[in-house]
């Protein structure tokens, strides 16, 4: 008799915490917080005070129209949604990692950061899907999108790393490279000490995480697993599975950038090709590239309809 009265209130709990309503009152409440960073900033002469707001205002659009957008695949429980959600995804990330992370790139890199993360991230995610978290059938939105965003956002910054190592090491610091080069090594030999540094620096802050979690942090998708009424145990293994996709996806991704980056770099007549390195900022590319998600976002949010009505691939 003592062990249904020990019980009750914990499913209570956790319908209370699961009803929390957060309000755009509170948003702003905690946006406010970012000031104190922007004065700093100011008063130090950091120059990032405005970044800081327009990554900020970029943060509060693209989490509003991702909560819309995603409400609507999850409504239509419709494997074409998935997969149309999943490719603009990783073509945002391939997008991040071209134009906006790279301060200067090498010739295609866009193409070859979009191959590179579809190979690499797609099957990684349908794995983890039923590994993780197993749902029937297994491209179930709710839970392939979030493994698949987690993953995607991990391969982008190991990737954008690995490139600009990649660039220094043969643009800015050629002599050791061409010295291999001019005593006879192919380019095979000669970049294999600069592959390697990369992604050694592109893993290296998932291997940190790795060591903490857990000790010191509790990693995004276990709190969210732990307050959406999951044991602490399944929620730990979970992260577990995670974190292992995590590694792997970034490891092949990353591999494959280089393989494609060194290879434009290091032509086969085995010399330094820095004229295939252009500047940063954002050029036309990126713009279309934007502007045509831009569309197709809008195109969904239109809604003609509810249900599967309201997402058109």
């Amino acid at each position: 008799m003592t062990i249904p009265a020990v019980s009750i209130p914990i499913p209570i709990q956790i319908s209370q915490s699961q009803n929390a309503v957060v309000t755009p009152t509170q948003v702003l409440i905690s946006l406010s917080l970012l000031l104190l960073t922007v004065l700093l900033s100011l008063s130090l002469n950091l120059g990032i005070a405005s970044s800081l707001l327009v990554a900020a205002i970029r943060c509060i659009l693209q989490l509003s129209v991702m909560g819309v957008i995603l409400d609507k695949v999850f409504k239509a429980e419709s494997p074409w949604a998935v997969a149309a959600m999943s490719f603009v995804m990783i073509l945002l990330g391939a997008n991040e990692v071209t134009f906006a992370r790279s301060k200067r790139r090498p010739d295609g890199l866009f193409l070859s950061s979009l191959t590179s993360l579809l190979a690499s991230v797609i099957p990684i995610t349908v794995f983890g899907a039923r590994l993780a978290i197993v749902h029937d059938p297994f491209w179930s939105p709710q839970s392939f999108i979030p493994i698949l965003g987690m993953i995607t956002g991990n391969a982008i910054s190991g990737t954008a790393v690995a490139t600009s190592v990649v660039i220094k090491e043969l643009v800015d610091n050629r002599d050791k490279v061409e010295t291999l080069l001019a005593h006879g090594a192919s380019r095979t030999e000669a970049v294999v000490p600069v592959a390697r540094e990369a992604l050694r620096l592109a893993l290296l802050p998932t291997v940190n995480q790795m060591s903490v979690i857990g000790l010191i942090s509790i990693p995004g998708m276990m709190t969210g697993a732990i307050l959406g009424g999951e044991s602490t145990q399944r929620a730990a293994q979970m992260q577990m599975i995670i974190m292992f996709l995590i590694t792997t996806t970034t490891t092949i991704c990353v591999s494959l950038s280089l393989l494609f980056t060194l290879s434009v770099l290091v032509d086969s007549g085995h010399r330094i090709r820095a004229d295939r390195v252009s500047g940063g900022g954002k050029n036309g590319s990126s713009g279309n590239v934007l502007v045509w998600l831009g569309r197709m976002g809008w195109e969904c949010l239109r809604g003609r309809g509810g249900g599967r009505g309201a997402v058109r691939i």
